[in-house]
């Protein structure tokens, strides 16, 4: 039998309501999500006035090569952007991982650089936002991806599909950077 935690640092806080996304008025808003690097993901989300906030496509970020020469297709960024139609991009600010070598830091901040300039190629306003600001205003504690999964099934449940896979964290925190950034 093993032993669960529940210390304050990793419980699972109640979901915000869904009061807490919608935009007053009678405005539309399509917002990209970016949780950048070679594994990470894009979403679209939008919001009609006051209604539910809607997933409208997710996809994980496109790439060319394999192993070692592995890159971001810049290319295939910037025509999936273009099509979404979407007024505002956020993405989360890169930052070296403890203990990352420099040659991952460096593949890392490549792949950053060149999702932010597929994306500033399309005209797309892009802002760059801290992680803890946007996992603070989903009441997500620490750096489990998992929280963040689990958060955006509970956000988005006729998207079932787009997070059913524990690899499907990258999709999830594109979705929920973008519902952060339709609240700012």
């Amino acid at each position: 039998m093993s032993h669960v935690d529940e210390t304050e640092s990793n419980k699972f806080q109640p979901a915000i309501g869904v009061s807490e996304y919608l935009r007053p008025g009678g405005d539309t808003v399509k917002i990209l999500g970016v949780d950048p690097g070679i594994r990470g993901g894009l979403s679209v989300v939008e919001i009609i006035g006051s209604t539910v906030p809607r997933l409208i496509e997710a996809i994980d970020i496109p790439t060319v090569g394999m192993g070692p020469k592995e890159r971001v297709d810049p290319i295939a960024v910037r025509e999936w952007v273009s099509k979404q139609g979407v007024q505002h991009c956020y993405i989360e600010r890169a930052q070296s991982m403890p203990r990352q070598g420099s040659s991952s830091g460096f593949k890392y901040g490549r792949a950053v650089g060149a999702i932010e300039a597929a994306i500033a190629l399309s005209g797309i306003p892009v802002t760059i936002v801290e992680p803890s600001a946007w996992k603070k205003f989903h009441k997500l504690p620490g750096k489990e991806k998992e929280l963040s999964r689990q958060r955006a099934l509970q956000l988005f449940p006729t998207a079932h599909s787009t997070f059913a896979l524990k690899r499907s964290h990258g999709l999830a925190e594109a979705a929920l950077l973008a519902l952060y950034g339709a609240r700012q």
